[in-house]
């Protein structure tokens, strides 16, 4: 049987982990004709989303996953 602090470390670790899985930063957002688009920055790069894709970064899948391609050099 794990110790009460062996059990927090072991959460505490377990947190920080999915924490730290990617960041999803919005850099950019616009809205037009009905269509949102947001340009994201996830792990050092940029890439063009919708609203769909914006959710599924935020719940932890990777770019690759979605088969995003980075955006071009504004």
């Amino acid at each position: 049987m794990a110790s009460p602090v062996a059990r927090e470390n072991s959460r505490r670790a377990a947190v920080k982990k999915a924490l730290d899985r990617h960041k999803v930063y919005v850099t950019a957002q616009s809205f037009s004709g009905g269509t949102y688009c947001a340009r994201v920055l996830v792990d050092g790069e940029a890439y063009w989303v919708d609203e769909f894709r914006l959710d599924q970064l935020r719940q932890g899948l990777t770019p690759a996953e979605l088969e995003l391609t980075p955006a071009a050099d504004d």
